[in-house]
């Protein structure tokens, strides 16, 4: 090597690999340097070092995967947790290991998977997911910064293609009524009178969902509003409580910390609760559907249906997207948009017809 020159020897072997390797390394630390001052950063030569070696501390894509998994985890996450795993696993089994980097998976790399997951037989919506789930991990490789925001695939991938319109679950509301006012008999099970207070106390309370309802405690209620947070987005939400929905809660008032006879003090783990809630909604919705098919109504009757049902209803009184939006907890008016019924097209239909 030339020392006073800082570069190699004319007869250095691999001369001009070295020298392609001196110039990406100036470049790096030049191009650093000027990120720090364009964000007024003070740096001495040793910070600078320190900035440049931790940009190159890699992880593979597996190694990612499974700390956001256990991120998930310690913030009691577990539902995000499962659909992560169930992720990870998917692109092991189709790449065979994870060993690779972010910058690896391209808009190729994508299709590949795709048309893999595709020969699973998979709904498009769960394919949805999987490439749903895999941008957010790749969003945080960027963030941490374990590869640059210029290898970012999914601007030219799109995963909004991968959704598929499912068939509308809201119901009219003179329907919603007959569900309401629909009296069990004594001697039915107590499952059938709890399944329609549920979804009563959803369609009053912002569609509120099943989780979320057996999740409340006396701690929500104040100032005669509903305060609680979102379990899945963790949106704060405020809503007014409705006088009939006070009434269900103080139907089950009881030494329960809970208001609904769903989770008790007894469930003290995040995965008791989940396996708790999951053994009540199968129960709940068993009641419903056969309510349902009774009535013979043209949906099968779920608690879910409550939550569009209220979102519909507001939209055809003429209540705003965006407010509709917020009483859901959504994270934007495209997801709410979604909930809506398209009975909008009807009323165009109808215009339509003054045209001529």
């Amino acid at each position: 090597m030339g020392y006073k020159k800082n570069e190699p020897k004319r007869n250095c072997p691999n001369r001009e690999a070295i020298q392609r390797l001196i110039i990406e390394k100036m470049k790096e630390y030049t191009d650093k340097i000027i990120d720090l001052k364009v964000e007024k950063r003070e740096f001495t030569a040793k910070t600078l070092v320190e900035k440049i070696k931790n940009t190159h501390s890699c992880k593979t894509v597996g190694e990612i995967f499974l700390q956001q998994i256990e991120q998930l985890k310690r913030e009691n996450r577990i539902g995000y947790a499962l659909s992560h795993t169930q992720v990870y696993n998917s692109l092991i089994e189709f790449n065979k290991h994870l060993d690779i980097y972010f910058s690896d998976i391209d808009v190729q790399w994508l299709r590949k998977y795709e048309t893999w997951l595709k020969g699973q037989n998979l709904a498009y919506n769960t394919i949805g997911i999987r490439f749903r789930t895999l941008r957010t991990v790749y969003n945080i490789a960027i963030k941490e910064g374990y590869v640059k925001a210029e290898f970012y695939p999914f601007k030219d991938y799109k995963v909004s293609k991968l959704h598929e319109n499912t068939p509308k679950r809201a119901i009219v509301k003179d329907n919603v009524i007959k569900v309401m006012n629909h009296k069990e008999p004594v001697s039915n099970s107590s499952y059938n009178q709890l399944a329609i207070d549920l979804f009563t106390f959803s369609y009053l309370m912002g569609g509120i969902n099943f989780t979320d309802m057996a999740r409340l405690t006396g701690e929500n209620i104040m100032d005669e509003q509903l305060v609680y947070r979102r379990k899945k987005t963790r949106k704060l939400i405020h809503l007014p409580i409705h006088p009939k929905a006070m009434e269900i809660m103080n139907k089950y008032k009881s030494d329960n910390p809970y208001i609904f006879p769903i989770l008790s003090s007894f469930h003290k783990t995040e995965q008791q609760k989940l396996n708790r809630i999951h053994k009540v909604i199968g129960k709940v919705n068993a009641c419903l559907k056969t309510l349902g098919d009774e009535l013979e109504l043209d949906k099968k009757l779920t608690t879910y249906v409550a939550r569009h049902s209220y979102a519909t209803t507001l939209k055809r009184a003429g209540v705003s997207t965006s407010l509709i939006c917020d009483a859901l907890g959504h994270s934007s008016e495209r997801v709410t948009q979604i909930y809506l019924d398209s009975f909008e097209n009807t009323q165009l239909k109808a215009a339509m017809k003054n045209l001529l």
